[in-house]
């Protein structure tokens, strides 16, 4: 069993067809909207994915859709929609919380640029999914939400930190989400979870307020479909001069996505992490994976990524951003905030201008690498975890010997430092039943190609 098999109907289709039968009107947007909202309840009591709910918005916007649609006028092909925004991106009106009880909540006066798009599209704005405190780690529980919970197994984690959003995803608590990665947090929950995350290629879709994270931080699609997810990140692409970092110039267009055959897909294998090891239940499931992608045809070759340290490398990025942002709770409330997060808060508070000026050379130095060596493959596949998710409410899995999340969560990392664009579909399952997720990974610019391959993988699962 599926943890979709037990929603309503209306709940387990995605936005494709969704405005398939919005369009022949054999379905409205309000009431796909209120079997949504019921579900969102069922679904908070069993996983608590979600830390507010806008039911009134919900409706009017849903009723809006409505007309549009019966007027033969939808504003995208997202119009009516259900939609969930993570809880640490600004949503006009709504309380902002960022997981945590260390500072008041900001009541947004403007839409964030992404989810000023999704609304100008249509997108029914459902409320906000759960993260960790200030989305600093790869699971999701914090002391503001408490702990949100895997819904193939409720004692397992649901990943993080885009893990409210995946779990809403997985259980058609909507059907589009925003999530955030700075480190793999929209790909790890897509994965423990079963269901597909892009993370795309840095600066298409605008960002503001900038990150204290910086330039590691991007915003993506989780779906339940790579379609889906293609549909919401074409809706969120696009200029915005609030975000300095953005390059000006435009990204190809990702949808309509293109046709893309495994047959002659020239494939980079990716197999070993920049620190630990890879579960045998997952690399039995990867290696499934890619005996029927080489029977499809596609070429093979093993690769290793460029000499770095990456575990230390984003270390000093990740580490020093935990700095900036615990910087920003005043300090007589810094005690309130978890243990883990202040500790590595710490250690970046310790480093030079010259450590940090040093790591922006050595990313620079391994992105050039890894894009000259990809320029020689289509895309490249690892698994997307080195584990399926373990016990609910720890940072690292029990009796491995780690101390913190980047030891575990080593094919995501690297490729925020490359600012490259990857999704996550379903690779199987390990040996628990739980999911085990593929990444695909491409060049800069190329999301619409690593989409593609990704929907002609999802479809072998």
């Amino acid at each position: 069993m599926t943890p979709l098999d037990d929603a309503p109907e209306p709940c387990r289709m995605g936005a494709v067809e969704l405005t398939r039968r919005y369009a022949d009107g054999s379905l409205s947007p309000v009431e796909v909207t209120e079997a949504t909202l019921e579900r969102v309840v069922e679904v908070q009591g069993r996983f608590n994915a979600f830390t507010h709910l806008d039911l009134t918005g919900a409706r009017l916007a849903a009723r809006a859709a409505e007309a549009r649609w019966r007027a033969g006028t939808p504003l995208s092909p997202i119009d009516g929609v259900p939609t969930t925004i993570k809880d640490i991106v600004l949503v006009s009106g709504w309380t902002v919380r960022y997981g945590t009880r260390a500072v008041p909540g900001i009541t947004a006066e403007t839409d964030a640029p992404a989810v000023g798009l999704l609304r100008e599209a249509g997108a029914v704005l459902l409320g906000l999914t759960t993260t960790p405190e200030f989305g600093w780690k790869a699971v999701t529980d914090s002391r503001l939400s408490g702990i949100t919970r895997n819904p193939w197994n409720p004692a397992r984690t649901s990943g993080g930190s885009s893990g409210g959003a995946a779990v809403a995803a997985a259980t058609g608590a909507g059907v589009l989400h925003l999530g955030t990665d700075g480190g793999g947090s929209i790909r790890i929950p897509a994965a423990f979870c079963g269901v597909v995350g892009h993370k795309p290629t840095f600066g298409r879709v605008p960002a503001w307020p900038a990150s204290p994270f910086g330039t590691v931080a991007h915003l993506g699609p989780i779906a339940r479909s790579v379609a889906d997810a293609a549909l919401m990140l074409e809706v969120m692409s696009g200029r915005d001069t609030r975000d300095w970092y953005q390059s000006p110039w435009p990204l190809p267009a990702v949808t309509p996505l293109p046709s893309r055959p495994l047959a002659g897909l020239r494939v980079a294998l990716w197999e070993t992490p920049p620190r630990g090891t890879v579960a045998p239940d997952v690399a039995a499931a990867f290696a499934q994976c890619i005996g029927r992608i080489a029977d499809a045809g596609a070429e093979i070759t093993r690769v290793t990524l460029p000499e770095e340290d990456l575990w230390e490398l984003f270390r000093l990025h990740w580490h020093s951003g935990a700095a900036a942002r615990l910087a920003m709770v005043p300090e007589e409330r810094r005690e309130t905030v978890e243990a883990g997060l202040r500790e590595i808060a710490a250690e970046g508070a310790r480093l030079s201008a010259l450590d940090l000026i040093a790591a922006q050379s050595r990313r620079a130095t391994f992105a050039a690498a890894l894009d000259r060596m990809l320029a020689d493959f289509d895309v490249m596949l690892s698994p997307a975890v080195a584990t399926t998710a373990f016990a609910a409410g720890a940072e690292v899995p029990a009796d491995k010997g780690l101390a913190r999340w980047t030891e575990w969560a080593g094919f995501s990392y690297p490729v925020n430092l490359a600012q490259m664009p990857a999704t996550v579909v379903r690779g199987g399952f390990g040996a628990e039943g739980l999911p085990a997720g593929l990444q695909v990974v491409g060049r800069r610019g190329a999301d619409a190609a690593v989409l593609a391959a990704a929907a002609s993988l999802d479809a072998l699962d």
